[in-house]
């Protein structure tokens, strides 16, 4: 109508942001990822003329695959789990399918008791109450979006997230802009009407490339499992520059009406 204010929106990563895992259960998830690529591997048909690697070796190739496609998340381009598989088949001589690695993997995400970061569903029940539109934005190097869908929905977020952007369904992961843009086209938002929840700095550089009003670093669940520090936090990445930092999620509404202007009429 004419006059009405333009919509406005606050996203939110996921990962050590909404939902968590401490960091000796993070580290038994990421090498149980690890030794199930390992196993499709070693089931697989070995090719003529390959090496017929031990399962500890495979496990390491695969390692480094993944070690791959996280360098390659931090340069903002997606490297989905099943396209690891692949790298890790052609480069062992195996026939492996993804679909095996991605049907094991859907079961150990299955079983992993994700946890709800603190004030996770309250904070962004908050937000939608106020006016605001709600993303997640997240970068899924390790599993796919779509076996974490049900999980998210076991744990209360369906009513309060509008949108879902995970980064192995698209080319991009953050900190590249068009997958904060994949998400506020989504939502028919205009970047400098949204800002940016998240704890690391993909989270804070890719709000500021995108244009968004704000990013905001939360640094209340900064307690990471040794590899996943050691992979996806180089140094200075979990303490980036940021303008706004908010050690509990319930600062989120309070910061985001100071940041966005009043709440848009519902």
């Amino acid at each position: 109508m004419p006059g009405a204010r333009p919509a406005a929106a606050v996203t939110f990563d996921l990962w050590h942001t909404l939902v968590y895992l401490s960091p000796d259960a993070e580290e038994a998830y990421m090498n149980g990822q690890l030794d199930l690529a390992a196993e499709v591997l070693d089931d697989a048909p070995v090719r003529p003329g390959a090496s017929r690697l031990s399962r500890a070796g495979l496990r390491e190739e695969f390692r480094t695959v993944y070690a791959e496609a996280v360098s390659a998340s931090q340069q903002g381009v997606s490297v989905p789990p099943a396209a690891q598989l692949v790298a890790a088949a052609q480069r062992t001589g195996r026939d492996a399918r993804p679909e095996a690695y991605l049907e094991r993997l859907g079961r150990l995400v299955s079983t992993t008791d994700f946890q709800l970061g603190p004030g996770a569903i309250s904070t962004v029940r908050a937000v939608r109450r106020d006016g605001w539109r709600t993303a997640v934005i997240s970068n899924t190097v390790g599993e796919p979006g779509a076996t974490l869908r049900p999980i998210l929905s076991r744990l209360g977020f369906d009513d309060v997230v509008e949108e879902w952007v995970f980064s192995d369904e698209l080319p991009w992961t953050k900190p590249e802009p068009r997958i904060f843009r994949s998400a506020l086209d989504r939502l028919g938002v205009d970047p400098g009407n949204a800002v940016h929840v998240g704890d690391g700095w993909s989270d804070i550089e890719g709000a500021r490339r995108s244009r968004m009003r704000a990013g905001i670093l939360y640094t209340g669940l900064q307690r990471y499992g040794a590899q996943y520090q050691r992979l996806f936090l180089p140094a200075g990445w979990a303490s980036p520059e940021a303008e706004h930092r908010i050690g509990t999620l319930d600062e989120v509404p309070e910061l985001a009406r100071r940041l966005l202007g009043p709440s848009p009429p519902t």
